[in-house]
């Protein structure tokens, strides 16, 4: 299928479900920023001081040194909130998806719903190894395998300055 300049085979409801599952994606990510910025006093101490599991010692590290703790408090907050508009208007999605998968899965480990680890007040829910952040970087996957933002997104702008500029290159080359 064709649709303006862009080469895509996905039909027109492929489309819609990517782009409405990127986009629902982008907006849980950036009003879980916009909360954590908005709340006077947010910290993820409390967050990083309760984890569990293999990678406890190391978040609760974290929690113990004050500028790491910013520095966790600064990117949590204005990660959440540049991920989520990136995905949610469809710019820059690739690397965002990426990050955000990163993101989910440090989510993921500071918690992870493993048998034995008991009982958090910090977890929502009763899980037992699948929870919503896996279940979302699974999503963010599927949008990497499948990306739609090049259709639906401002990323499509890019796309065609890129493949412009591969064409000048190319034609440049042959008439040399």
């Amino acid at each position: 299928m064709k649709r303006g300049k862009i080469e895509h085979s996905y039909s027109d409801w492929q489309v819609f479900a990517l782009t409405f599952l990127r986009v629902l994606i982008g907006w849980h990510f950036l009003y879980e920023g916009l909360v954590k910025i908005y709340t006077p006093g947010w910290t993820a101490k409390g967050y990083l001081l309760g984890s569990a599991g293999p990678f406890a010692l190391l978040f609760k590290s974290m929690a113990q040194s004050e500028f790491i703790l910013n520095l966790v408090d600064l990117f949590n907050e204005w990660g959440l909130v540049l991920i989520g508009l990136s995905l949610f208007i469809g710019l820059f999605s690739k690397p965002s998806k990426i990050i955000g998968i990163v993101l989910l899965s440090l989510y993921y480990l500071a918690y992870p719903p493993f048998p034995g680890l008991g009982e958090n007040i910090n977890v929502e829910g009763n899980y037992w190894i699948v929870n919503k952040n896996l279940i979302e970087i699974a999503a963010l996957i599927l949008l990497s395998v499948f990306p739609s933002s090049f259709v639906t997104g401002f990323d499509r702008f890019l796309t065609s300055a890129k493949k412009k500029e591969k064409y000048d290159k190319q034609k440049e080359i042959l008439q040399t």
